[in-house]
Parts: C-alpha cells; sequence; structure tokens
C-alpha cells in the first residue's frame, strides 16, 4: 500500500473516531446507571484514539478531517436499551475502519490498528451480549451490522 492509502485509511479511521465520540454523548444522556461507567470508558477510549489519529495524520502530512457538527444516528436513541444498541453499533462500525486500516497499513500503524480493532470488537459483544466471528467483516461485506452470535 502506498502513503497515500494509508493517509486515506488513517483519515476514515479518525473520522469514525469523531463519530463514535459524538454517538457515546447520545449514549451517555440516555443510558442506565448501571452501565454509565461502561458508556464513559469507551467515550474516554475513543477520544483518545481521535487525538492519536489526528497526530498520525499530521506524521502522514494530511490535515485531519475536522469532526461535523452533528451526526444520523442509525435508529432513535430514546432510552437505555436503545442506547445499548447504539454503543454496540458503534463500536462495530469502528472495528470496520480499522479492519480497514490494518489491511492499509504497516509495522506499528498496523499493530495500533489491529490492538484498535480488538478494543471495539471486545466492546461491541459486551454492549450486546454477543459476537460474531470476525469483527468489521461481516459488516463491511453485507453494509449492514451483522447479528450476533452465542
Amino acid at each position: 500500500m502506498s502513503q497515500k492509502d494509508e493517509l486515506t485509511a488513517v483519515q476514515a479511521a479518525l473520522a469514525a473516531e469523531h463519530a463514535a465520540v459524538y454517538g457515546y454523548g447520545v449514549v451517555g444522556a440516555r443510558i442506565g446507571e448501571g452501565r454509565r461507567t461502561e458508556a464513559r470508558t469507551a467515550y474516554d477510549a475513543h477520544r483518545s484514539r481521535r487525538d492519536s489519529l489526528g497526530r498520525e495524520v499530521r506524521d502522514l502530512g494530511g490535515e485531519p478531517v475536522a469532526a461535523a457538527a452533528g451526526y444520523a444516528l442509525p435508529f432513535p436513541v430514546s432510552d437505555a436499551e436503545s442506547a445499548v444498541r447504539l454503543a454496540a453499533e458503534l463500536e462495530e462500525r469502528v472495528a470496520g475502519v480499522y479492519s480497514d486500516l490494518v489491511r492499509a497499513s504497516t509495522g506499528e500503524r498496523r499493530a495500533s490498528a489491529a490492538l484498535a480493532l480488538r478494543e471495539a470488537a471486545v466492546r461491541a459483544v459486551r454492549w450486546r451480549g454477543g459476537s460474531v466471528a470476525f469483527p468489521g467483516l461481516a459488516e463491511r461485506s453485507s453494509g449492514t451490522s451483522a447479528a450476533p452470535t452465542g
């Protein structure tokens, strides 16, 4: 892969992290008290990854993609149950983007992307209560989220 392909994949991961940070703001507003700490931990993890990816874009000679003012949610989030579904959806989407970054990168960046993919997959399992065989891949091939198994 070329440096341009790698930069494109890092920018896509950054954009996904911007969306995840926004989405977790919605999750945090609706999540039940019992899972609020889990949501805050995920929010902080996505903020940290977002900041790191911004630095990586600059290191690759690019200008980091800016966050949008708002993002369309995949469904209405009006209660704790729908907040949990949104959190799982966010993690599955982030996992898909990191699978692209793993494919487009090498060395330390690839290892970091693989770790981010694993972390997102684990969080998705925790939110959903089930897993998919290859996180980030099934969703991308069908254009929709994979149904949980297990």
